[in-house]
């Protein structure tokens, strides 16, 4: 899949410096300026590529009138390059141009060779170079191969769950065990975080693209669904990032608890795995063994705290128990997501057009 996203990716951009290079051909324009601009332009979506292009054009003029005028004042000379450069990034930061900053530097350094002595007719091409390759990046990319990260978006969540359950079960594995957080688990974890991250851009950029293109309503109920068990998953992270930094040397289990904690840290695991999300009779055995537990814990604590105070604190065994029926709580819903995107999908749904 990533293949195939950067070949269309790379594609696009030939399909558009083609085309902005002929049209500047035609009108006896210099190509390399609008050339420049189509191959930074082409974006992961239509709307951005639209959304930056009205931000892009009044940078690229100012870029372009900062050459003019150091042209005019130094000629070409070390100084231009420099002021050019210095000019036109802190026009486009004070206007908040922010998108627009490359294209106009580019377009103002590669324009001080080039300007002579009809400085107006020189900014005025510079204009129509930057504008045509504006426009023929943004029409490429909204008519083009117009992405679809649908399916993308539903393999990388299948495969978060996957590493979500692997992570889940090597901490309470380490936890059981009196161990502490190996590196390469922390390291395992954020990486998990940053691929969560990366698919909640995919999805913005799906929403993005569907404001241009028609699309089906069966495709967007099965976005939303998956978009759904991304919030569910985001939130599962977070409780297992608590029994990631959770110090496990005060946590000390008899050998019937920790076999049931084992117990239901494999039912998650299995439930995760098997994409089906099922979550049945015996999940919510374990959940209530596990709820029984936290209560007693819970009830001891409260009857410490009335013996020694408000210092009383939290023991590991039961911050280990709030942590894992969250989990199982989120599992359940994400189950009851599951479901109702199977009993949707039998009915037949007609496409529109968003």
């Amino acid at each position: 899949m990533k293949f195939k996203l950067a070949g269309g990716r790379i594609f696009k951009t030939g399909i558009a410096v083609f085309v902005t290079a002929l049209i500047c051909h035609l009108m006896n324009w210099p190509a390399m300026f609008a050339v420049i601009t189509a191959i930074v332009t082409i974006e992961p979506t239509a709307a951005d590529s639209i959304k930056k292009a009205f931000v892009r054009f009044p940078a690229s003029a100012i870029g372009a009138g900062f050459s003019v005028l150091s042209t005019f004042l130094f000629g070409d000379t070390p100084i231009s390059y420099t002021f050019v450069s210095i000019a036109t990034i802190f026009a486009c930061n004070k206007l908040k141009l922010h998108d627009g900053t490359i294209v106009a530097a580019l377009t103002g350094v590669a324009m001080i060779s080039t300007v002579h002595d009809d400085y107006l007719s020189s900014f005025l091409i510079r204009l129509g170079t930057t504008s045509t390759g504006l426009i023929v990046s943004s029409l490429v990319n909204l008519f083009v191969m117009p992405p679809n990260y649908s399916l993308t978006i539903s393999n990388r969540i299948h495969a978060e769950f996957l590493k979500a359950g692997d992570i889940l079960n090597r901490r309470c594995t380490e936890l059981f065990n009196g161990q502490a957080c190996v590196k390469q688990l922390r390291h395992e974890f954020q990486m998990l975080i940053n691929e969560i991250e990366k698919t909640e851009t995919l999805c913005s950029y799906q929403k993005d693209e569907w404001r241009y293109h028609s699309f089906q309503r069966k495709e967007a109920r099965k976005f939303h669904y998956a978009y759904k068990k991304l919030k569910i998953l985001r939130l599962l992270a977070f409780h297992i990032g608590n029994l990631i930094y959770l110090p496990s040397h005060h946590l000390q289990l008899d050998p019937d608890k920790n076999m049931l904690l084992s117990s239901s840290i494999q039912v998650l695991r299995t439930i995760y795995y098997s994409g089906a999300f099922s979550f049945g009779k015996q999940e919510q055995i374990m959940r209530n063994e596990l709820k029984d537990w936290f209560l007693k814990q819970k009830s001891a604590m409260e009857s410490e705290k009335s013996k020694i105070g408000e210092n009383a604190q939290l023991s590991p065994e039961t911050m280990v128990l709030y942590e894992l029926l969250s989990i199982y709580d989120l599992t359940e819903q994400l189950s009851t997501i599951h479901h109702q995107e199977q009993k949707n999908r039998k009915h037949g749904i007609k496409p529109y057009r968003g």
